[in-house]
């Protein structure tokens, strides 16, 4: 207990005081001593929880010792409720025998644990059919617990109703598992008891496993279906309390055991594996009883603002270059893998025991391939014959995973438990050892599915073992929208897209990278790489630079060639060279593809990295992969492949112009030749590169006619860029890119991509990819009204400033993302702009914030490239000053960095993040 019980509640002392104000108020009516008693209890509940939540607060991981308080608070206030009821609201001096009832606790309640804002469920139990004075009873005390604003799941039933209303319904079946007499008569309590063991429980013991098994699967299955989600329910999600209270239902179920400690008595657990058991049920307890008190409502899920409270409140701190909420979510998910290893183990156990549960808790794996000696097949998968044998060789604490992706079985959890228990053995001789290198290697090269068996040696520590470089990323999550996945799940994700791809699976999506691995590259430094490109998150350094230090050692402990441990050290270094260029630089631009080219250098590197960047974009998370980043990637891969191809001087401006020109001239049919030939001479060369022939078509449309005072829009669906493309055309003026920013902010349309362009004879032709709250384009339905509104704003009739003030506010969930602003600028990515790159946290109209600031400034866009990762945001703007040159002094770039920064900070101070 958190705290002696009597500083908790002393219902004795309560029913005293009720009993004395009462008498002392000499023949009050029912509803006023219901009043008087709700308020002695309402006093008493008061002061309960702040003692206890002043206790968890000074013992913050204290949380089993918190929830038998919070149990023993709220018995005292049920038990006193019901004295009031029986003794002074309706006395009954001589009961008959009918006129009885016991109250019991049932569910989570009734198991005495109880979270800060749980549910109190109660079962009022009578011999036969509820008496009108039984029912006056239950309503009066009801009442009063409503009173109180606790939350009262409650049910009036027979001994017999009980029995048979369980047999039809497990939901009521598990509440009445967990039964406990609170008030009353007690016989009642006790016939129960025994009726549900004898009558129910002894023989039904496969049907209630299975039927619990079905539960937890669908349960899963509406959390997300895997235990790396990024705001996991601490209750119901995959390795939350739930997993956890299933095993131990089902341990009492079949074996009776009063505690979840009796699970080892019955030869389910080990004393150690019980100890897991216990280490995860506390933290996963304190987890939850921190988010009912910091949202003063029952809430089991852990947002993002959340994570960050209760890791405060749990006392982690930022330290080595990580936030407190990534450490402490970390040993969330450390602890969420625990669940499953127990899980795995429970399971398995009553699989040898109830064969007839056995497809509803394992399923059956028919025997692909006999087994190599030294392993034996128990419950359809691979155990250790010998484990004295097994362990000689050190080696087979790898081998045993070649065995299983060999035959296609899962392994035995004898044999995890084996493996898990001697991890030390993995020293660093064999990580030396020539073929123990050669069947990891092989675990990944060889046999088609490696992340099969890279996912279960690092659920058991085998992975961070053999490479200790890889343990500190073993269930780091990164606090952002943006990765869905922990950094070493995000690392098996990618390895298996690079299988799938190798299969052959992804030739539609992925035409590409699959032509690259059909034609052939070295596999082993691509999957390698792979394994270690991530592998030096979670420090203050740049994870790119330190974890090509540690490929530099890796790679050749793992048996690699010196050029190949080079390649893969490179790739390391520059594996978000090729996502950075696609996404945040326009690829039109020969400058950047020149750029691109010479730090590649070679076609094969630049295989290698192509499809490196196609498995880590994927890898990151659903969603993530779109037809626009596909697109952009395949530009760059073909305009760099023949720039490497022909050299350089390939990627000339002037050819591109002319077969830009020329594919127009094809797409204007019924076009007189004189507007077309005026059209073609019309704009400059960036205009003609950076913008496909589509889009040049639909600007010559709108530019046809156009007035010095008329503004004209397409608003249409782009597929190929998930997005809807808005083409402007109007008369060109200063701050036009800003105006046009802040009318599709005021939509509440999320820019993703835009290019500006001024013709030669003055008009302005703007082009913004936008995508609407959810990310996807905007529906056609909706297009119309989107016009409209854009219209208004851009006619003066409608102020983006004013409008928008109170409109960018950020959610609150998402207010707690923080990233640091950097602002760079670059005079030598193009050849006839300064490139402004602004990296900061995201939020509704910060590009209009920002390019109106340029534009203030007298500061031409010529285009912006805008990449979004979660709540982090990169926007690029290629621009000129007013005198059509570079920003090249300092004193000018300083100005403007402090500009932008402010307008960032009063964007931010008026969004709440």
């Amino acid at each position: 207990m958190i705290l002696p019980g009597d500083t908790i509640i002393t219902p004795a002392a309560l029913a005293d005081a009720i009993a004395a104000e009462l008498a002392g108020d000499g023949n009050v009516d029912a509803k006023a001593a219901r009043a008087i008693a709700v308020r002695h209890l309402a006093q008493a509940k008061a002061e309960g929880n702040a003692r206890l939540e002043a206790a968890f607060r000074a013992q913050k991981g204290a949380a089993r010792a918190l929830i038998r308080g919070q149990a023993l608070l709220t018995d005292g206030l049920v038990t006193t409720a019901l004295a009031v009821a029986m003794q002074h609201l309706h006395p009954l001096p001589n009961p008959t025998e009918s006129e009885r009832i016991a109250v019991l606790a049932v569910g989570g309640y009734g198991r005495a644990e109880m979270a800060p804002h749980s549910d109190v469920d109660l079962l009022f139990l009578t011999p036969w059919k509820v008496t009108p004075w039984a029912e006056s009873v239950i309503e009066s005390m009801l009442y009063m617990l409503w009173d109180l604003k606790l939350k009262v799941g409650h049910s009036s039933r027979t001994v017999k109703d009980c029995v048979r209303l369980a047999r039809d319904d497990i939901t009521i079946r598990t509440a009445l598992l967990e039964h406990r007499f609170l008030a009353g008569h007690a016989r009642l309590a006790t016939e129960l008891g025994d009726r549900l063991w004898t009558d129910l429980f002894r023989n039904s013991g496969p049907e209630f496993i299975e039927a619990k098994l079905a539960e937890r699967a669908a349960r899963h299955k509406r959390q997300g279906g895997q235990r790396y989600v990024l705001e996991p329910n601490v209750k119901e999600g995959k390795g939350g309390l739930r997993d956890l209270q299933t095993l131990y239902w089902i341990g009492k179920y079949l074996n009776r055991v009063p505690s979840a400690e009796g699970l080892v008595a019955a030869g389910l657990f080990t004393r150690e594996e019980y100890d897991t058991f216990t280490r995860a049920e506390d933290f996963l307890w304190a987890v939850r009883c921190h988010l009912h008190y910091t949202t003063g409502r029952a809430w089991d899920q852990l947002t993002f603002d959340l994570q960050v409270d209760v890791a405060a409140r749990l006392g982690y701190r930022d330290t080595g270059g990580r936030r407190a909420v990534e450490i402490f979510m970390q040993d969330y998910f450390r602890q969420a893998t625990r669940v499953g290893e127990l899980t795995r183990i429970f399971l398995t156990q009553l699989e040898a025991r109830h064969a007839k549960s056995e497809p509803a808790l394992i399923g059956f794996f028919r025997r692909r391939k006999p087994l190599k000696p030294g392993y034996s097949l128990m419950q359809g998968r691979i155990d250790v014959a010998d484990p004295a044998g097994f362990l000689a060789d050190k080696l087979n604490l790898l081998r045993i995973f070649e065995e299983a992706l060999r035959t296609g079985l899962l392994l035995h959890p004898n044999a995890m438990r084996l493996i898990a228990g001697h991890l030390h053995l993995i020293d660093e001789d064999m990580q030396a050892n020539r073929e123990a290198t050669r069947i990891f290697l092989d675990l990944m090269l060889r046999h088609g599915n490696p992340e099969r068996a890279l996912r279960r040696m690092n659920e058991l520590g085998v992975l961070g073992a053999f490479i200790p470089e890889f343990e500190p990323i073993v269930a780091m999550m990164q606090f952002n929208v943006y990765h869905h996945y922990t950094v070493d799940e995000h690392i098996i994700q990618c390895i298996s897209t690079l299988a799938q791809i190798e299969r052959g699976e992804l030739v539609e999506e992925l035409p590409i990278a699959s032509r690259i691995l059909k034609e052939g590259v070295n596999r082993k430094v691509l999957y390698v790489a792979l394994l270690l490109h991530d592998i030096g998150k979670g420090r203050p350094e740049d994870h790119s630079i330190l974890g090509a230090q540690i490929a530099r050692r890796v790679a050749p402990r793992l048996g690699l060639t010196a050029e190949e441990s080079e390649t893969v050290e490179w790739l390391v270094r520059y594996h978000l060279l090729m996502s950075d260029m696609a996404q945040k630089r326009d690829i039109g631009d020969p400058r950047t593809l020149r750029d691109f080219a010479k730090a590649v250098k070679t076609k094969k590197r630049l295989d290698l990295l192509t499809v490196l960047t196609v498995c880590d974009i994927r890898g990151v998370g659903p969603g993530t992969w779109n037809n626009w980043k596909a697109q952009l990637l395949r530009q760059l891969y073909r305009d760099t492949f023949t720039a490497l191809d022909g050299g350089l001087e390939s990627l000339n401006r002037e050819n591109q112009s002319d077969e830009a020109k020329r594919a127009l001239r094809e797409a204007l049919t019924g076009w007189e030749m004189r507007d077309i030939r005026a059209e073609l001479a019309r704009h400059y060369p960036p205009y003609w590169r950076g913008l496909p022939t589509g889009t040049h078509a639909v600007f010559a449309r709108l530019l046809k006619g156009l007035g010095d005072a008329e503004i004209r829009i397409d608003l249409d669906p782009d597929t190929d860029r998930d997005a809807t493309r808005a083409c402007f055309a109007l008369a060109d003026h200063p701050g036009i890119f800003s105006r046009l920013a802040g009318a599709l902010a005021l939509v509440g349309a999320n820019v993703v991509d835009a290019r500006t362009y001024t013709s030669k004879d003055g008009y302005a032709t703007a082009v913004f990819w936008v995508q609407d709250s959810d990310g996807t384009p905007y529906d056609l339905t909706r297009l119309p009204r989107l016009r409209n509104m854009i219209d208004k704003t851009l006619r003066g009739e409608v102020v983006a400033r004013e409008a928008l003030r109170d409109r960018d506010k950020v959610k609150k969930r998402d207010s707690e993302f923080r990233f640091p602003t950097h602002i760079a600028f670059d005079n030598e990515g193009s050849e006839i702009y300064t490139i402004i790159e602004v990296d900061t946290r995201d939020r509704p109209g910060l590009l209009y914030d920002l390019t109106r600031t340029l534009a203030a400034n007298n500061i031409y866009i010529a285009s912006a490239v805008i990449a979004t990762y979660g709540a982090q945001v990169v926007d690029t703007f290629y621009v000129k000053d007013m005198f059509g040159l570079k920003l090249h002094t300092k004193s000018k770039q300083d100005t403007l960095d402090r500009k932008l920064r402010q307008a960032i900070a009063e964007g931010a101070a008026r969004a709440g993040t």
